[in-house]
């Protein structure tokens, strides 16, 4: 863990940390939000990546470009249920559930050989701990509906896919070539989301598309892409867990934006959070680095 790593990290957390809160301003439809983040994206990625890396796209194996096109699919999976939990619960609520990534990471880290350490573990726990105090025991309350509860835990998994595939092809494919692929198959499974479902595609305000521009710039861009870069050069289990810093981020945005006021077991919950974030990446970092090769 360098500087610079630990500076990216800290950008597409804060940048992620804006993303409930973007989406609950745009009162859009879900699949359109999740569609048009991503297709906003590939229109930019995909032109630069047929202009510097025409070469790398022919060269990927059969087996590279299934495994791109799984992460895409993963993806699509975490947007398409995550967006409309968000929408059916409460922000924190929201992004402490699709938070719990991280045990997910773990789990099914296993089967490709990422294993994170005991104190890593141990760093997870203490974190996931913390969102659950952010929540004020609402798990309980009726605040919150069974569904979005759900949704952000299928969400949760998704992400944890995604993270894990790309923490495997980010070792051997550049970012712009990885991200391009990646959003394109998104968006269009998406998009047929969108038709299948009956979510118009036009029709939105001048402000709706705005806001649609922001998440694409802010969490799309800055976050996602930040952390597609990062998996070619730290464990995924190291961004997974820096990414528990977001329900943080996103309750005080929703405090200052949405007026949604936080209580006392949020603030300490948060304190909790940053705290398990610091324990499991200091024993990450403490232990003895992969020889990499990471690409651009």
């Amino acid at each position: 863990m360098t500087r610079r790593h630990i500076g990216l990290l800290v950008l597409g957390v804060t940048a992620v940390s804006f993303s409930a809160v973007l989406v609950r301003l745009a009162d859009a439809p879900a699949f359109a939000v999740a569609f048009y983040r991503c297709a906003f994206a590939a229109v930019i990625l995909v032109p630069i990546g047929l202009l510097r890396h025409r070469d790398e796209y022919r060269r990927l194996t059969p087996a590279r470009w299934r495994l791109a096109v799984l992460s895409g699919l993963a993806l699509a999976g975490h947007f398409a249920t995550w967006i409309p939990s968000i929408s059916l619960t409460t922000v924190a609520a929201s992004v402490v559930l699709v938070q719990t990534q991280p045990i997910w990471v773990a789990l099914f880290g296993r089967f490709v050989g990422e294993r994170p350490s005991r104190r890593a573990l141990g760093g997870m726990g203490v974190a996931l701990l913390g969102t659950l105090l952010i929540t004020g025991g609402g798990f309980t309350g009726g605040s919150r509906a069974l569904l979005g509860d759900l949704l952000a835990l299928a969400g949760a998994m998704f992400a944890a896919a995604y993270v894990l595939l790309g923490r495997s092809l980010r070792q051997e494919v550049s970012l712009v070539t990885y991200t391009s692929i990646v959003y394109t198959v998104s968006g269009l499974v998406l998009a047929a989301a969108m038709v299948v479902s009956g979510t118009p595609f036009v029709g939105y305000s001048p402000r709706v598309w705005l806001l649609f521009a922001l998440i694409t710039a802010g969490p799309q861009f800055l976050g996602h892409t930040v952390f597609n870069y990062l998996l070619g050069h730290v464990r995924a289990s190291v961004v997974a867990v820096a990414l528990l810093a977001e329900p943080v981020g996103a309750t005080i945005l929703a405090f200052l934006i949405l007026g949604e006021v936080p209580g006392p077991l949020t603030i300490a919950g948060g304190a909790v959070v940053l705290a398990g974030v610091y324990i499991a990446i200091a024993a990450e970092g403490a232990r003895v680095p992969e020889l990499l090769e990471p690409v651009e």
